[in-house]
């Protein structure tokens, strides 16, 4: 069995600000919740975590929230008492039994969670994920050596839209998440797509050095991010991407042939409404004036 992350200081983890306007304690620690009771059983480094960043969470939100979570934690033998202690006294009122009846968070609400999460929260989330995996439509195998080369020399001729685009048909996901993969300044997203894409480790390495600066110019986030590589189970990577698929729209994988390109691009010529093609000056056949146009 894979070991456990190193767990990081959580010293001003859930000092959590506003971003972007959207507060994200409470669904934060919901989610986070929600993930640690569908486990039965957890390492004592697991559990040391989740108090830790619990008990803080807890403080800083409302009274529905902590309703909700001492509602989750009510139904699990092996809640920690030290969290139940806290929550004692909180669950009372017209609001705890609509807590009771709340629904898990959906694949939307996580990804956008993911996304908003500092490093030491992605890593929890990950952590709790491979539980689930076994319900997640799961790849039948690795990404082919052409898909695997086609995205590092992207990465190495720093063309974060040709990444992007392959990124979308390696993994199936929607063209906005693909692209939000590639700019996030952290760079777990890229690492749980390389780890369900079945990536080297060298070749993940040289990616993060060269796709986003942000990342890549500092060696301990490399390092880091290396290292979450090397213990982020396989069954967490491929849960994340299928709540990526479902959150994007898109369920299936493309294996493209080696003309993928062309062949969407006279695709995207076909479907052009006869009318505006017949105004054109100069038609030329369908494939070459797309091809032409970038």
């Amino acid at each position: 069995m894979p070991k456990s992350f190193a767990y990081p200081t959580l010293d001003g983890l859930v000092d959590l600000a506003c971003r972007d306007g959207v507060d994200i304690r409470p669904t934060l620690l919901r989610v986070l919740t929600d993930l640690y009771v569908q486990k039965p059983v957890h390492t004592a480094d697991e559990e040391v975590q989740y108090v830790e960043l619990a008990l803080r969470l807890i403080e800083a939100v409302d009274a529905p929230t902590r309703a909700t979570v001492a509602a989750r934690l009510s139904n699990y033998s092996a809640a920690p008492p030290a969290i139940l202690h806290k929550l004692a006294g909180t669950t009372s009122g017209p609001g705890a039994a609509a807590a009771a009846e709340a629904k898990p968070a959906s694949g939307h609400e996580l990804v956008e969670l993911f996304f908003a999460a500092g490093a030491e929260e992605r890593t929890l989330i990950l952590t709790n994920l491979d539980v689930v995996a076994a319900t997640a439509a799961r790849k039948a195998a690795p990404a082919s050596n052409d898909v695997l080369h086609r995205l590092e020399n992207a990465a190495l001729q720093r063309n974060t839209s040709e990444f992007s685009r392959a990124l979308e048909r390696a993994l199936g996901i929607g063209r906005e998440l693909a692209e939000r993969i590639v700019r996030d300044a952290s760079g777990e997203p890229i690492v749980v797509a390389a780890k369900a894409l079945g990536m080297k480790a060298a070749m993940l390495q040289r990616i993060l050095l060269f796709l986003n600066p942000v990342v890549g110019q500092s060696v301990q986030r490399v390092y880091d991010l290396a290292r979450l590589y090397d213990e982020l189970t396989l069954a967490s990577a491929e849960r994340m991407v299928a709540i990526w698929r479902q959150a994007g729209g898109r369920t299936q994988v493309r294996h493209e042939p080696a003309t993928w390109d062309d062949e969407r691009r006279s695709a995207r010529v076909l479907a052009t409404p006869l009318p505006h093609r017949a105004v054109r000056r100069n038609d030329a056949p369908p494939s070459r004036v797309k091809s032409n146009e970038r």
